[in-house]
């Protein structure tokens, strides 16, 4: 790795070392002598029916490298400019980076095209025929690009959120791009959703607005057991539970009447979804079991009546 730093160093300090050496070239006259003998009939060479000569070609891609260098230390500079401002929520930082990004680098290729000698209204003759190839070559691309864009400014899914897609999929946003997501799943997944999905598709957001999130625990009880102790004490479990909150407070309703059993449903929520739902149900869930069995509230287990017929 350390070589290979060395290496890339080594290559940037002859790059601007060349960079140096052109533009004193074509400003210092002292050095007028050694540009024309680079520009002399000797160092051309024919290129179809243009005669191209080693300095011109020299002295525009040593032009491209320097705006390529300019461009990359320009991008990164406003990005790590924008970053301290305190005043801006992430989104509007990732947004404003991004529109800043595409106007370096559209600036920086008209610049490369200017350094080639391409003409840029030369291009206009083809423009509509190729603007159309690339739209269609392009289209998927596009459309992730512009469906970020709208993500950032409706601000409906940002870093941070725990999201949910309609094919199953949820997690939490780490990072937003121009042209997907990437969304790390409980598992440790990072998957990179394409930035359209999210438009064209139903996406849950869990903490959009708020954080808190609802728990449904179901359990059954037998006939022989009191209602009324069976679901207070399920919602004195809830409360008792750190992460419940006290508004809304725990509910339990009774949701059903089976054959052998009446089935009840608490209610309860947590102030923050994002550390998930699961352990809280858990631990109210066991609670629930202990003072059951010490409150003799029986749980049921399926019942049939035999009834045997002689001959």
């Amino acid at each position: 790795m350390n070589k290979k730093k060395h290496g890339i160093s080594l290559l940037k300090l002859v790059m601007l070392l060349l960079a140096v050496l052109f533009l004193a070239i074509n400003y210092l006259d002292s050095l007028k002598p050694l540009r024309e003998l680079v520009e002399s009939e000797t160092l051309l060479f024919n290129l179809g029916s243009y005669k191209v000569s080693i300095y011109n070609v020299a002295n525009s891609f040593i032009g491209i490298l320097v705006v390529f260098w300019l461009t990359t230390f320009t991008v990164r500079f406003s990005g790590r400019r924008i970053k301290k401002l305190s005043d801006v929520s992430l989104s509007t930082k990732t947004l404003i980076t991004k529109l800043v990004q595409i106007g370096i680098y559209s600036l920086a290729v008209l610049l490369g095209l200017k350094l080639l000698g391409i003409d840029i209204t030369t291009l206009a003759i083809f423009g509509g025929a190729l603007g159309i190839g690339i739209g269609f070559g392009l289209q998927k691309i596009t459309s992730n690009l512009i469906s970020g864009i709208i993500l950032l400014l409706e601000k409906s899914v940002e870093v941070g959120d725990l999201i949910e897609l309609s094919d199953g999929t949820i997690g939490f946003v780490r990072n937003t791009g121009s042209r997907c997501m990437l969304v790390e799943a409980f598992d440790g997944r990072e998957i990179m959703i394409p930035n359209e999905d999210f438009i064209a598709n139903r996406v849950t957001n869990w903490t959009f607005s708020s954080s808190k999130g609802r728990v449904e625990i179901n359990l059954c009880i037998s006939y022989n057991s009191s209602v009324d102790k069976a679901m207070e004490l399920m919602k004195q479990c809830a409360r008792e539970h750190p992460r419940s909150i006290e508004e809304p407070e725990p509910l339990c309703f009774v949701s059903e009447c089976g054959e052998y059993f009446i089935k009840l449903l608490l209610v309860f929520w947590v102030g923050d979804v994002a550390q998930g739902r699961m352990e809280p149900k858990s631990d109210v869930f066991r609670a629930i079991l202990k003072n059951f069995k010490e409150n003799d509230i029986e749980i049921p287990y399926p019942q049939r009546d035999v009834y045997v017929r002689e001959r």
